[in-house]
């Protein structure tokens, strides 16, 4: 993950949609929603907007709150990337997955 903002962040492979591993590197961005627009809005009418956006990447435009709720098993280096993914690879590749069964056909109505 580098920048994962709102929505996308949920349909790109997050735990939120049974993704089997998820990593971030330390420049990650996880949020609801860009820094700047965040803060324009929570902080409307301050003087000091710079001074808030800092404030605001340094406590949640970063990887490790979400690494520490869940939604991100590891934050990693770059240059450990390939080598993490070459054994996650490894290590799913005799899964099966297992889905409920239907209960009923998906029609257009």
């Amino acid at each position: 993950t580098r920048k994962a903002y709102g929505g996308a962040y949920v349909v790109m492979n997050s735990k939120h949609i049974r993704a089997d591993v998820n990593y971030a590197w330390p420049s990650a961005e996880i949020a609801v929603m860009g820094s700047k627009g965040a803060v324009s809005i929570i902080c409307r009418g301050d003087p000091d907007l710079e001074e808030r956006e800092k404030e605001y990447v340094e406590v949640f435009a970063n990887p490790f709150p979400t690494a520490k709720k869940g939604f991100v098993d590891d934050v990693i280096m770059p240059s450990d990337t390939r080598k993490r993914l070459c054994h996650d690879l490894k290590w799913l590749r005799n899964k099966v997955q297992k889905n409920p069964t239907k209960k009923h056909g998906n029609i257009p109505l």
